[in-house]
């Protein structure tokens, strides 16, 4: 190759790279000017007694997110306890034992139902787990949450548990290992890092979900009695605030909406945290 082809190809390169590196820059810019406002109008609005009051009758300045924190905590958590077991499972079966139709099928329908709009899972929910019961619930609103986490898991985890080498399942089925106790006690321990920062990638997606709470979970301006009332969380209680004609209520949005994000930002650098390699690993 001569020299004026190689002259040429490190040009083109370099023109590549830095158009690469201003959509990359630009994107960014974006993202930083967003979070940036959040933080520049939450903050401001952020104390101790917000965090632990309940909110102020209507028009009425004052008041906290007391029970949109629990609220969330509640939902969240059961969602978690609902959708992360059977994400796991899922995501076992298609690993070790899903090269036929069943796991080809399994995984279609999981990737379909990642990308169905979470509003759709809300009315699912809404008429599968609402009218039956005749009422809104923290429960139902679990459960649409919980319908968004098991695909989101499950496909995640797959991948996790691919990367345990062949190698490892081979030297434990050597020992005269059944087949189910490699997985158990070998396969998924090798995994646990990669599964628990799948869970917690999930979990982080479907804390900030609104439209499926409207239409279970509904909301509560008290302290709910339990799941299987109506709950206030984080989410309904921002957009409830934010198309309000009240703007003491405005600041409180954008506090509750600086506190959410905080919340998806330390999940997100613990998951980082979880996926870097330990000290003297192999790389």
């Amino acid at each position: 190759m001569t020299g004026r082809a190689l002259g040429r190809r490190a040009a083109v390169n370099a023109v590549m790279f830095g158009l690469c590196g201003a959509c990359a820059l630009v994107s960014m810019s974006f993202l930083l000017a967003i979070l940036g406002y959040i933080a520049f109008k939450g903050f401001s609005a952020l104390s101790w007694s917000f965090l632990v009051n309940l909110p102020k009758p209507v028009g009425e300045a004052g008041g906290g997110i007391a029970n949109a924190v629990i609220g969330s905590a509640k939902v969240v958590g059961l969602a978690g306890a609902l959708g992360i077991p059977l994400g796991v499972a899922g995501a076992v079966y298609l690993a070790e034992y899903g090269n036929g139709r069943v796991g080809f099928w399994l995984r279609y329908a999981a990737d379909v139902v990642n990308g169905v709009p979470s509003i759709v899972m809300g009315i699912f929910a809404y008429t599968v787990v609402v009218l039956p019961m005749g009422h809104f619930s923290g429960l139902a609103g679990s459960c649409a949450l919980a319908g968004i986490l098991v695909p989101m898991v499950m496909r995640t985890t797959e991948e996790f548990i691919r990367l345990v080498p062949s190698s490892v399942r081979e030297a434990a089925l050597a020992l005269g290992l059944p087949r189910w106790k490699v997985v158990l006690r070998v396969v998924l321990p090798t995994a646990s890092r990669g599964i628990l920062t799948a869970s917690l990638l999930g979990l982080s997606r479907v804390a900030g979900e609104t439209a499926p709470l409207i239409f279970t979970a509904f909301g509560n301006r008290f302290m709910d009695s339990g799941m299987r009332q109506p709950v206030e969380t984080l989410p309904h209680q921002i957009f409830t605030y934010a198309v309000s004609p009240y703007p003491d209520w405005h600041a409180q949005a954008w506090a509750a909406a600086f506190l959410l994000l905080m919340f998806v930002l330390a999940v997100n650098v613990a998951a980082r945290l979880l996926l870097r390699p330990s000290a003297g690993a192999p790389s």
